[in-house]
């Protein structure tokens, strides 16, 4: 069982940035598509972003232009600069992994996750 294990999470105030990072211990990232997905309380989980093998990236609508997923395969992490950050971004967020396809696919295929790191936005 492949454990992702996220960090970088936070309280900030509207407006401010994060950067949050996930890694896998004892499994190397660099050949799957990895996504960061989100859920605030009573709605349901939201991909945000991913980013495949050939480091081709997608992101939520209400992301572009403010969020960046990128993977250093060296370090074995993948990141997720979060700027200009808005009370509604404030949720839990998870990384997840998809390890039977170097492209990036649905939801369901996402097998590994982490437990979450917790963003917090405030008005």
């Amino acid at each position: 069982q492949v454990q992702l294990m996220e960090s970088g999470g936070g309280s900030v105030p509207t407006g401010g940035s994060l950067t949050l990072s996930c890694t896998a211990s004892g499994y190397v990232l660099r050949y799957d598509c990895v996504g960061w997905f989100r859920q605030a309380p009573g709605k349901e989980r939201e991909r945000v972003a991913d980013i495949d093998n050939s480091r081709t990236t997608t992101y939520a609508e209400s992301v572009k232009g403010r969020f960046t997923i990128s993977r250093d395969n060296v370090k074995n992490f993948v990141y997720l600069q979060m700027n200009s950050l808005k009370p509604e971004d404030t949720a839990m967020y998870y990384c997840a992994s998809d390890h039977s396809s170097i492209i990036c696919r649905g939801q369901n295929y996402f097998s590994s996750w982490g437990r979450g790191t917790q963003v917090t936005v405030s008005s």
